[in-house]
């Protein structure tokens, strides 16, 4: 089974997104899926799940309403790369029900129950939104998205719903605390966790640098 087509139509959707959100993201996510799925589930090189932990790694965030305003149409794209595919119907489902219940904003109001393969990609996904990388993701994001990097009037806010997450007044360093310094309790697998530990810290420790150098009062 090749992964040809599944990302040419990554990168075709994702090359150029200025938000933190490319390919070079997917491919990320893909590395560090199978190394969790490997190693948490002992699984080989040629078992299925490592086939749908790459597909719905490059495929997940071209659905996103980040990536692209219509969702549902895309999603119908999605559909139409994986009815190419030579897999079983259940293994083209599986794929389908990853990348349609993984987000972060999606398990705000309902904690979906994904397959073993969706939770390392999960994992895998938002480890990526930590560390070195995840710094530098944030602050991508946040000057796409026109968010000052801070202002000490613009409180940080508990984030709850969905709505709350896409629309509410925020600051790139009040991003890190209503969001990415709680990812690594949300964390499915053995090496997803220990992982997110380690990346979490330097995190932290790039946020006291902060806090230092401007007496920016910590969040936390």
């Amino acid at each position: 089974m090749s992964l040809d087509d599944i990302k040419s139509f990554s990168k075709g959707n994702m090359a150029f997104d200025p938000t933190g959100h490319d390919f070079l993201h997917a491919q990320r996510v893909a590395k560090l899926a199978q190394r969790i799925y490997i190693n948490d589930f002992k699984k080989d090189e040629t078992d299925i799940g490592l086939y749908i932990v790459k597909a719905a790694s490059y495929l997940h965030d071209t659905i996103d309403e980040k990536v692209t305003a219509d969702k549902e149409n895309r999603l119908r794209e999605v559909r139409i790369i994986l009815d190419h595919e030579n897999i079983t119907t259940p293994t083209r489902e599986d794929i389908l029900d990853i990348i349609q219940h993984m987000s972060y904003a999606d398990n705000l109001e309902h904690h979906y129950q994904l397959s073993n393969e969706g939770k390392c990609v999960q994992d895998a996904d938002r480890l990526d939104a930590l560390g070195a990388i995840g710094i530098a993701r944030a602050f991508a994001y946040g000057g796409h998205a026109e968010q000052e990097i801070y202002d000490p009037k613009i409180l940080v806010k508990k984030i709850k719903t969905h709505d709350d997450y896409r629309h509410h007044k925020s600051t790139t360093i009040n991003h890190f605390y209503e969001k990415l310094l709680k990812l690594a309790g949300s964390m499915n697998t053995r090496m997803g966790k220990q992982e997110a530990r380690r990346r979490t810290k330097y995190m932290r420790d790039f946020l006291s640098e902060f806090q230092m150098e401007t007496g920016v009062k910590d969040e936390t």
